[in-house]
């Protein structure tokens, strides 16, 4: 968001790391153990034993948490409903992040519309302090009927963003032509939801419509399969029964990467949903596209 984080060769198929893990995400974290809020108060709300979390927007603040750990690859979920009827001019950002002015990022923004119309989905990643590397999508689902599940899956070689475990986005390691990648930082997930009307609806152009506040999110089922930083080095899991059969986590060597249906998962949700992509605004590049868009992404 960035406005207001040996390996062996064990999958080779994004589908059966998903499939792997959906096991593990069915335990949904503890929002008391794992998160704390960051601002808005008592607006940030942990519902009974902690499965359920809720931010809220008002006029007179938004509201935010982060994690308690901070993690160095891995995969997280989290299950979000989002904010219904007219949500224009509000964001709920959801994103993992270091910090710093060459603080490294990867962003789920979603931007709130008028009744009837659909959110739109912004993705960006940031390294070195910076981002411009935006992609915006329309959903192929309501997010605010039901929860869904938005997924980075994060490695040395790759990210990868999901939604409901279809990729939407992926973003690889082209540090060999000089662009630099997410790997050096340890990141904490946030999530916040604010007020953008100056930007966020049409360019700015529909303001909030503070007669509907509060406005509230949802999120449940947290999952975070993935190394922990304990400042000095980082704690992965242990392949389990519930996870990788007989696999161990050696980050710099294995080869997690997309199998020929998720591809074509990819390259429908980038047909038929993609609305704005950096790789082809030729007027916001006149001396030439960045060099990763010039590489294949599947």
């Amino acid at each position: 968001m960035g406005r207001v984080k040996s390996r062996r060769g064990y999958c080779t198929s994004i589908t059966m790391l998903v499939a792997a893990l959906m096991v593990s995400s069915a335990y949904g974290g503890n929002f008391y153990q794992e998160f704390e809020p960051t601002f808005g108060g008592n607006r940030v709300k942990m519902h009974g034993p902690g499965q359920l979390l809720s931010l809220t927007l008002d006029r007179i603040s938004g509201s935010g948490f982060q994690s308690k750990q901070e993690y160095l690859f891995g995969r997280i979920d989290m299950q979000l409903k989002l904010v219904p009827g007219n949500s224009a001019g509000t964001v709920t950002a959801y994103y993992l992040s270091s910090q710093g002015p060459t603080h490294d990022e990867i962003d789920f923004e979603f931007l709130g519309n008028v009744s009837g119309q659909p959110y739109t989905l912004h993705t960006n990643v940031y390294t070195q302090g910076k981002g411009n590397r935006e992609q915006q999508f329309r959903l192929w689902f309501d997010p605010t009927n039901n929860f869904h599940t938005y997924s980075v899956v994060w490695y040395p070689r790759l990210i990868i963003f999901l939604a409901d475990n279809t990729p939407i986005r992926v973003f690889r390691n082209h540090e060999a032509i000089g662009v630099p990648f997410p790997k050096n930082q340890p990141m904490r997930i946030y999530s916040s939801l604010w007020n953008a009307d100056d930007w966020a609806t049409q360019g700015g152009l529909i303001k909030t419509d503070w007669t509907k506040a509060p406005f509230t999110a949802f999120y449940r089922n947290f999952n975070a399969y993935a190394c922990i930083w304990n400042g000095r080095s980082s704690s992965c899991p242990a392949a389990s029964t519930r996870s990788f059969t007989n696999a161990a986590w050696h980050w710099q060597t294995q080869n997690i990467d997309l199998d020929a249906i998720s591809r074509r998962r990819l390259r429908w949700v980038q047909r038929y949903y993609m609305i704005y992509n950096y790789c082809t605004d030729f007027k916001r590049f006149p001396q030439g596209i960045p060099p990763e868009c010039k590489r294949s992404a599947l």
